[in-house]
């Protein structure tokens, strides 16, 4: 069995053909999709890209990874998806970036340059084509077809309208994925971690102007400036996480948006069919994610961040060719730290001790397991409420107060904040998120919810082990690591 997992990064769990959107053109998702299980109320645990990847690849939330910006180091130690994909005996192979920053723990002094960027590559893999920030590999081949680039990769990413469609970053991956295929056997592992949909809000070649911004709808209002929370104010304050007021504008920048869209699913076709031309796709298991969402203009804001869904729900496409459930579908509440815990059940190896999530394969078999009836993200916002700020970050602990966690059921969405406050919207009567719930019934069995999904998912890694003179840190005699 091959293993093609992949991630379009900031890519919003209700913009492809197969969760109904009206406009989108994605045949290569909707394919996947049809031959295997879409997961629909699928979302990330944690914004922006390091922390929502760190909750991904390792199956933990961010209350026990602390990853909670792009920066923080990822402590040594952790299994992983290349760890796991090992135990199985692949040789994981990347192509594109995990951005997961090298312990300082485990660095060969304070000098080595690892230590320089956010954009490291997650232990466990090999490397068939690393792009980090500065996305050098894509830039040297656009120097030697004779494109300017005398604005540097942010300026490459802008003019990607300006260029061919198979000269943009996500046709180079393909292609370096692509040869890279033709020099396996099989039983190969491959993660394809695509930057698109990504900003800048620019869609490559004609996919630039395949909609219309004149067919977008609008996004959601936000509420009255009397109505939002602080933080709420305070993002639609800062340049970067601020939609456009003007409506053709923001109708202009969600249809680039979804031109990203187009463009990286017709790369991702490319790769389907190489894998189709050696005979091996139905051999091969495929996982599709992404490391967060898009505000893409609701509620006022742009980009990931906060407390609303569209930062969180993402697209989830589980297709394994020796299921028999192709084309169908799930309502429950799953996550992206279940996506370990069910890859290492497909390949038959344990899953990791520290792993929050759960293998979905209960879920599908409907053995008859209590699936959770919420879903659970958070966001560190310590970076971006404190800009400036002259507190010491390594002692004051204050920051860890800079936070918030959602709990999000059918009922109600309870959103805590570590200052002490919290918000509860009534999502039964209003799935937009602008009605507050005030019901205090409700809202207290929302909070106590969350309460109880923190206790249950403390660290775990040695808790269940009893050292002794007989045991020497072994289990005790008939225990059994339970969820």
């Amino acid at each position: 069995m091959n293993v093609l997992f992949v991630t379009l990064d900031q890519f919003r769990g209700d913009s492809f053909g197969a969760a109904g959107h009206p406009l989108v053109q994605t045949p290569v998702l909707d394919r996947i999709a049809q031959e295997g299980i879409r997961l629909e109320r699928h979302y990330s645990q944690a914004a922006p890209c390091a922390p929502g990847r760190a909750a991904l690849y390792t199956g933990m939330y961010q209350m026990n990874n602390r990853v909670v910006a792009n920066g923080t180091p990822l402590a040594h130690g952790f299994s992983n998806l290349a760890t796991v994909a090992r135990s199985a005996g692949y040789d994981p192979t990347l192509f594109g970036y995990t951005d997961q920053g090298l312990d300082p723990n485990w660095a060969q002094g304070v000098n080595d340059p690892r230590l320089n960027y956010y954009d490291g590559i997650l232990p466990g893999f090999s490397v068939g084509l690393y792009l980090s920030e500065s996305q050098a590999g894509w830039m040297r081949y656009l120097r030697a077809k004779g494109y300017d680039l005398t604005d540097g990769c942010a300026g490459a990413l802008r003019t990607e309208p300006d260029r061919p469609a198979d000269d943009s970053v996500s046709g180079y991956l393909s292609s370096r994925f692509i040869q890279w295929l033709d020099q396996q056997e099989s039983g190969w592992f491959a993660h394809l971690s695509y930057l698109r949909p990504h900003p800048p809000y620019a869609a490559a070649g004609h996919f630039a102007s395949m909609y219309d911004p004149a067919d977008i709808a609008l996004p959601i209002a936000p509420v009255p400036s009397s109505e939002q929370h602080w933080l709420h104010q305070l993002a639609l304050g800062v340049r970067e996480s601020a939609a456009p007021v003007d409506l053709d504008e923001l109708r202009r920048l969600r249809a680039q948006y979804f031109g990203m869209i187009s463009e990286v699913d017709s790369q991702l076709g490319r790769v389907v069919d190489a894998i189709t031309a050696r005979g091996e796709w139905d051999d091969t298991l495929v996982v599709v994610t992404s490391d967060h969402g898009e505000q893409l203009g609701d509620h006022g804001l742009l980009e990931k961040l906060g407390f609303f869904p569209q930062s969180y729900h993402v697209l989830g496409l589980w297709r394994d060719p020796r299921r028999n459930d192709a084309g169908s579908s799930t309502n429950a509440f799953t996550e992206n730290v279940d996506l370990l815990a069910t890859l290492a059940s497909a390949l038959g190896v344990d899953e990791p001790v520290q792993s929050d999530g759960r293998s979905m394969e209960s879920l599908w078999a409907d053995q008859g397991d209590a699936w959770r009836t919420s879903v659970h993200y958070e966001w560190d916002y310590r970076t971006y409420s404190i800009r400036g700020s002259t507190l010491d970050r390594r002692v004051d602990r204050s920051l860890n107060r800079q936070s918030l966690a959602v709990s999000f059921g059918d009922d109600v969405a309870y959103v805590q904040f570590g200052d002490g406050s919290y918000l509860c919207f009534d999502v039964a009567a209003d799935p937009s998120w602008r009605t507050p719930c005030h019901d205090l019934e409700r809202v207290l069995a929302g909070a106590q919810e969350l309460l109880v999904w923190r206790q249950e998912h403390l660290r775990r890694d040695l808790t269940d082990m009893l050292l002794g003179p007989d045991r020497r840190g072994r289990w005790p005699q008939g225990a059994q690591l339970s969820r």
